[in-house]
């Protein structure tokens, strides 16, 4: 036990030290309940179409909102009928609803209104996952697929691909939380329920897929016009993100030439208020399609131009193919009332 706590010192610091006893636990805990859902102790739920969850293993953002977004476009540019279902998090209602486009942001809650409003697919939210989907399944008995925006560790829903997404820090101190970063034993669930890893950041921290993220060319306004991003370049700009890691989006904007003359970071789901604008009144400010679904239902101050700076996410072509292929023999096995959207 000495030479162990000494090891973790060297490596991990003394913090993590001190909590590795809770993190132990932490362990215990989740290998006895999914130990509880294998054995079929625990109720989880089958749906008859595939179910593919995209997810963290370690706490905080890492770019799965973008890939669920991209996973839905490729899936819709193959005819496919697709659906998604979300928790919703930080939302106020507690029911089971669909995310229309006039659904208020804070019943919705904001990642599961940006995919609705980004992809045109049906989203349903609600505390249970299992919920939402019964509820999307009722309303549109023809989805032949459905994409859960988080809950690798939700295994009450059944799924039949599990992607677990990673940015740059990779597992972090490789501990278990509090005294790491990871919500479950990492690579534990590697090739055994966890299929495909995709790093969204610019150097991949181990094996696994790749991806491309950039800023599109064209800004967009509350009223949907754009104006061309290189047209801001000279002038005194603010930013604004209340997204996991704020300081990404201030580089990517740097990094295509723009002068930030101050930047706001805000905590990820952020909820605005329209003092947050009012200061900034006569500014040019730029934020996150994220921010964007919650800010442009503020009142804007005189003066004020707010834009929203889309991100353009790309993974790598052969993470498609590996999903293709995963997903192809499911999709031969559908009822009739499944397949190919037909035009």
């Amino acid at each position: 036990m000495k030479n162990i706590l000494l090891s973790a010192w060297r490596t991990r610091g003394w913090l993590a030290c001190l909590l590795w006893p809770v993190a132990l636990v932490h362990g215990l805990m989740v290998r006895l309940r999914r130990a509880l859902y294998r054995l079929g102790i625990l109720r989880s739920t089958r749906f008859d179409v595939p179910v593919i969850v995209v997810g963290n293993v370690v706490a905080g953002g890492a770019g799965k909102t973008p890939l669920v977004m991209a996973l839905v476009r490729h899936l819709q540019a193959k005819g496919l009928r697709v659906g998604v279902v979300s928790r919703g998090y930080g939302r106020a209602s507690r029911q089971s609803l669909e995310v229309r486009p006039g659904t208020p942001v804070d019943v919705s809650g904001d990642e599961p209104a940006l995919i609705q409003r980004a992809t045109g697919a049906p989203v349903f939210v609600a505390d249970r996952r299992t919920n939402a989907l019964r509820d999307l399944l009722a309303a549109y008995p023809a989805t032949s697929t459905v994409v859960c925006d988080d809950g690798l560790q939700h295994y009450a829903l059944q799924r039949d691909i599990e992607i677990a997404v990673f940015d740059d820090k990779g597992a972090g101190n490789g501990w278990l939380l509090p005294a790491g970063p990871l919500r479950e034993p990492w690579p534990g669930r590697l090739g055994q329920g966890i299929d495909l890893v995709l790093h969204t950041g610019q150097k991949a921290a181990f094996h696994g897929y790749t991806s491309r993220r950039q800023l599109a060319e064209q800004t967009i306004d509350a009223n949907g016009a754009r104006l061309a991003l290189t047209s801001l370049t000279h002038q005194p700009l603010v930013a604004l993100a209340g997204i996991a890691h704020p300081e990404a989006f201030f580089d990517m904007l740097r990094e295509r030439g723009l002068t930030l003359e101050k930047t706001l970071a805000f905590p990820d789901h952020h909820d605005f208020e329209k003092g947050d604008l009012e200061v900034l009144s006569g500014r040019t400010v730029l934020c996150t399609e994220k921010d964007a679904v919650k800010l442009f239902s503020l009142p804007v101050p005189p003066g004020l131009r707010l834009l929203a700076v889309p991100l353009e996410f790309s993974p790598e072509p052969a993470f498609f193919d590996a999903l293709d292929t995963l997903l192809a023999p499911m999709l031969s096995q559908l009822p009739s009332r499944h397949g190919h959207q037909t035009h």
